[in-house]
């Protein structure tokens, strides 16, 4: 059995290599092509692709992924789960199907002849990070406003944007972690001074907090419905408790997640967990069909060594 973390040197998926060797546990960060070389089944791969910079989807690597899984291999977070997290509108649609709290939302690439929302509203790029290119409006001449503004954007050209009932700002948000089923982390998002939106790359900082029983539970449950193993999940508290703002992902986090311990080692502890279990059923599949595992030849092929054209850190 092998992990992978498939993707870049950020700080996040190093402080995961780390923990690994903490727990004196094996695992490789190599980017996906590498490991898309390497993996064989029974292996876990944990993949971190993000949202494209120029925000109309998602970093390439999705057919890759679809390659590993068809091959036996165990993705944390699978391609359909990570366009379900990282696409809004299908965020929405497997929310609303699952009767998890979401705002209500529509998808616009005009300004309509009538909107069943009513303001005030948030317009949003459909593939959307960082706050970058969100909108608040107070009225459907502002909505037009923004509309008209944001129809030059590239990503906008080709999926219209999202529109979503606001949902009155506090100040802050909570963002927990869910790993296989378990919320492992949360911190509360404090808005910059003059600022609405939570991001920390508008100016917002982190605060530790634990997030109360309704709050994990529907953390789990949004991460249920978008199929995730590994996700972020943004709640904003409301006057019934909360509602999930966003799923993310690719959720980059620091220390100040942590509930109590060390929140990278909970996170390692946990992916080690859902990699021997997937190893032992593949295994099990194997001793049943005579030692054979289905498909291995088949779809391997011929494939360099082990060892070959891997040059991301390897832990032992």
């Amino acid at each position: 059995m092998a992990l992978y973390v498939a993707g870049r040197l950020t700080p996040t998926n190093v402080a995961i290599v780390d923990a690994f060797r903490r727990l004196d546990l094996p695992i490789a960060l190599a980017p996906l092509d590498q490991v898309v070389r390497r993996a064989r089944p029974g292996d876990t791969v944990l993949p971190r692709l993000d949202v494209a910079p120029t925000l109309d989807g998602v970093e390439p690597g999705l057919d890759d992924l679809a390659e590993l899984a068809g091959r036996g291999v165990h993705l944390v977070n699978g391609p359909g789960a990570i366009l379900a997290a990282h696409d809004k509108l299908m965020t929405a649609l497997k929310l609303g199907r699952s009767g998890v709290a979401h705002p209500r939302t529509v998808h616009l690439d005009a300004p309509p002849a009538h909107l069943p929302i009513e303001p005030p509203l948030v317009v949003k790029p459909r593939f959307g990070s960082w706050g970058q290119d969100v909108v608040r409006c107070e009225s459907e001449v502002e909505l037009a406003a923004a509309l008209d503004d944001l129809e030059s954007r590239s990503w906008f050209q080709r999926q219209g944007a999202l529109v979503q009932e606001l949902v009155p700002p506090c100040g802050h948000d909570l963002r927990v972690l869910v790993v296989g089923g378990h919320v492992v982390g949360a911190v509360r998002r404090v808005a910059a001074p003059g600022e609405w939106r939570t991001n920390i790359a508008l100016g917002g900082h982190r605060e530790p907090a634990t997030p109360p029983a309704a709050a994990r539970e529907l953390a789990v449950r949004a991460a249920s419905a978008i199929g995730g193993g590994f996700v972020g999940v943004d709640l904003l508290p409301t006057a019934d408790g909360f509602t999930v703002v966003e799923v993310n992902g690719c959720v980059d986090f620091t220390s100040d997640y942590s509930l109590g311990g060390d929140v990278h080692a909970e996170v390692a502890a946990r992916l080690h967990g859902m990699a021997q279990e997937h190893a032992a059923a593949v295994a099990e599949a194997a001793r049943e069909r005579g030692g054979r595992r289905p498909g291995a030849v088949a779809s391997l092929g011929a494939r360099p060594p082990a060892d070959a054209g891997l040059t991301a850190p390897l832990v032992p």
